[in-house]
């Protein structure tokens, strides 16, 4: 019986394509404490990240709102001048970002090395984009609402607490996600000047080793920790607006 050459060239592909996921699959016990380090460094980048995003992101989103014009605080030049700041920290590719902020990460947590410096800049890039989600979601609130708790004297202070921030929750919620997963993406990222987690264990044991499991295993894991967190957050999200 005579084989196609074409069909042995296909046979062959998939042999060493059934190999190679052999060996992944072989490897993965050797690799996983390295990896379950690394996610843990990862979580602990984003998590942190997210709380500082949403202590200065959410007041700042708030702000560029109020202080728009008809707004609970008009005051357009202090609306320009934040906008213009938010604008820059959402220009600045994270990359750049990153080694631009060197002397601050430095100043303020004593070494660029490591999860715990890769916070800053994490949080000063996500800031500014939490912020506009903030503004964008507090748009959609119906203006009706808010005039109707202005009319009744609540105070300007209570409306955005307890009318313009509840009302527009579902919105938030799905901006924080949105926002974590953005993080998830800048961690990786953080790793190519030594800031731990899955992306440095890519770069050092995938990239620079040549060792193509570690890259599978940490783009694997980065997958599964965004589609965890997307899943979570899109539930939220569904029953919030069911409300």
């Amino acid at each position: 019986m005579t084989i196609n050459p074409a069909d042995a060239l296909l046979l062959a592909q998939d042999g060493n394509a059934l190999t190679a996921i052999t060996d992944f699959i072989a490897a993965w016990p050797a690799m996983w404490p390295n990896l379950w380090i690394s996610t843990q460094d990862t979580i602990y980048m984003v998590w942190w990240a997210t709380v500082f995003s949403v202590l200065f992101g959410l007041p700042l989103g708030v702000l560029l709102v109020a202080t728009d014009k008809g707004g609970l605080i008009p005051a357009p030049v202090v609306r320009a001048v934040l906008s213009a700041i938010v604008n820059i920290g959402r220009s600045l590719p994270f990359i750049v970002l990153m080694v631009a902020v060197l002397t601050l990460t430095r100043f303020l947590v004593g070494t660029t090395l490591g999860p715990t410096a890769a916070i800053v800049p994490l949080s000063i890039g996500a800031i500014p984009f939490f912020a506009r989600l903030v503004e964008t979601a507090l748009r959609e609130v119906d203006r009706e609402v808010i005039e109707a708790a202005h009319a009744m004297g609540t105070r300007k202070f209570t409306i955005v607490g307890k009318v313009m921030l509840p009302e527009a929750m579902a919105g938030l919620i799905a901006g924080l996600v949105m926002t974590v997963v953005t993080l998830i993406s800048y961690s990786a990222m953080a790793g190519a000047i030594g800031g731990g987690g899955l992306g440095d264990l890519a770069i050092r044991q995938g990239y620079q080793r040549f060792d193509d499991h570690y890259l599978w295993a940490t783009v694997i894991l980065l997958i599964i920790i965004v589609q965890v967190v997307q899943s979570l957050g899109d539930l939220l999200v569904r029953r919030l607006s069911r409300r």
